[in-house]
């Protein structure tokens, strides 16, 4: 009998575990879609404009993205909390394929903008449920490998995106760009309905969704990033526009705190806050995203000025910092699984970021290419180690009740981190610019043809230049962008101070019993929990 039990749960054992790589690969296919869509048409934008007209609403092809992906994160993690994670995936990677459709066949830059808002609102979901739905399947103890893949495919996406952009648009046509999300999408349909098997809420779950604390979020999102993207650009930082939107952001961002205290079932629940692991790693991952994309997104375009290649080039010198982080999440995230220990990874990587960040500030004009390559990957290895233990630490401090709501909270706060950051970096980084090539040629723009106008430095136009025009240029570049990287690292100290207070605690080995009945091996599961066989049950958590 007892060799009969032990056959039958390694037959469920492996059942589950084959189970879980199939429902893993299509998630990893949902995730990717969704990273790879916020830099692939970085590239194809000149191309669009060329097509569809309306230069002016051009940066909203990838802010209108960005922007609606981030404030539906907290909302996709609550409402899938309250009403199962299947479904409302479901409905994320539906409404994110629909709007590729849109994107596809759209005659004018208007219904582009409006695809693309559409397609965030889909993508903010993809991100944000893989995540929950991993940690609904496989114990924390287990999750580390798992999620250092998942760091990985943001890696990856950060370079491939350009360089399928550009790809794309150069051979079938930037509207392939949407199409191939077709099959991509309907492969992460097919794996969501074969492989991610939870138990249904109970009606009693189903509590009333937080509509008023779901708008309040959204209008001080908005406001915020609007705020940190037309200041000092659009807009002078004291004009009426820049007032208004900062006065909305802070009066509806204390409203919002209002309501989720009265709330019955708030998108963010407050007392997440009581939690010092939460808050501790929330703040971390903020200043975290702020540095990586407010420094970083502009260092291609440094790459192109200063050193002279192309832009596809300047994707490939990217790859350092990328395969850098991709195998160290990897790595990092095996480890964790095998000794149950993370709180150190974090801390290390954290000092590792503020190297690079030091390394980068201090390339010289004339930096070899090893150099420049050799920083990057410091800066990549730092990430690597810190960026998805910091989820599996949120998601190892709350039960599975409310996994996808924490989840989501803290990717939110880290988006708008990044969107903030990105802002106020390229703000801070036209106006440097901007003054110092007025500084080393007064007469720029003034001169009958002598020297070119400011909006018309491109990188082609640049190294074409005299010398004596050139050397100013890339001088000037390089003294605006390299400083912003030092002006960073206060950042990554203080978020290396906090990451020492975070309480290391045991990850969890097991599922929750609401979870495991009717997990992965659902007819295996179910089979075994009928048995009355508590050995065999308990083997198969």
């Amino acid at each position: 009998m007892a060799e009969t039990v032990s056959k039958h749960t390694a037959a469920a054992s492996k059942d589950k575990e084959s189970s879980v790589v199939m429902l893993f690969i299509g998630l990893m296919v949902t995730m990717l879609m969704s990273s790879i869509n916020q830099t692939v048409f970085s590239t194809a934008l000149p191309t669009i404009v060329g097509d569809l007209g309306g230069v002016e609403q051009m940066s909203w092809v990838i802010t209108g993205y960005i922007l609606a992906s981030t404030i539906v994160m907290p909302v996709y993690g609550r409402i899938s909390d309250q009403f199962g994670r299947k479904p409302v995936l479901l409905t994320a990677i539906s409404i994110f394929v629909g709007s590729s459709i849109i994107g596809a066949l759209a005659e004018n830059i208007w219904w582009l903008v409006v695809a693309r808002v559409v397609q965030g609102i889909g993508g903010g979901g993809l991100m944000i449920l893989s995540q929950a739905a991993i940690a609904d399947v496989v114990p924390a103890r287990e999750r580390g490998k798992y999620m250092g893949i998942m760091g990985g495919v943001f890696a990856i996406s950060s370079v491939a995106g350009p360089l399928l952009g550009g790809w794309i648009t150069d051979g079938p046509g930037w509207r392939w760009a949407f199409w191939m999300n077709l099959p991509l999408g309907a492969l992460a349909i097919i794996a969501t309905i074969m492989f991610l098997h939870l138990p249904k809420k109970s009606v009693a779950d189903k509590a009333r969704i937080d509509y008023l604390g779901m708008i309040l979020m959204a209008i001080a999102t908005t406001a915020l990033v609007l705020t940190c993207t037309w200041g000092g650009d659009t807009y002078a930082w004291n004009s009426p526009q820049i007032l208004g939107l900062i006065a909305v952001a802070v009066i509806s961002a204390l409203a919002f705190v209002f309501t989720e205290m009265k709330a019955s079932q708030p998108v963010i629940p407050l007392y997440f806050f009581k939690d010092a692991n939460f808050t501790l790693t929330t703040v971390a991952g903020l200043f975290i995203g702020v540095a990586m994309f407010g420094a970083l997104g502009y260092f291609p375009t440094y790459l192109q000025m200063v050193t002279g290649v192309g832009a596809t080039e300047a994707g490939y010198l990217m790859i350092p910092m990328m395969g850098a982080m991709l195998i160290t999440s990897v790595v990092i995230g095996q480890v964790v699984s095998r000794t149950g220990k993370y709180k150190a990874f974090p801390i290390v990587g954290t000092a590792i970021m503020t190297l690079g960040l030091v390394l980068l500030s201090e390339l010289p004009i004339d930096a070899p290419l090893w150099r420049i390559c050799a920083s990057l990957a410091v800066f990549g290895i730092g990430l690597g180690m810190g960026q998805q233990i910091l989820a599996l630490i949120v998601q190892n401090s709350f039960p599975n009740s409310v996994v996808g709501t924490a989840t989501a909270a803290t990717n939110y706060f880290r988006q708008v981190g990044a969107s903030v950051g990105s802002a106020v970096v390229g703000s801070l980084f036209i106006s440097r610019l901007h003054d110092n090539l007025f500084s080393k040629l007064p007469d720029l723009g003034a001169t009958g043809g002598a020297s070119p106008e400011v909006g018309s430095l491109t990188p082609a136009a640049v190294a074409q230049l005299p010398d004596a025009l050139r050397t100013p240029i890339i001088e000037s570049y390089s003294e605006a962008l390299l400083p912003i990287f030092l002006f960073m690292v206060p950042l990554t100290v203080v978020t290396f101070i906090l990451l020492c207070f975070v309480k290391e605690k045991p990850l969890a080995t097991t599922v929750e019993n609401e979870i495991v009945a009717e997990s992965i091996a659902e007819g295996q599961l179910a089979e075994d929990k009928g048995s009355g066989s508590a050995a065999s049950t308990e083997a198969n958590r």
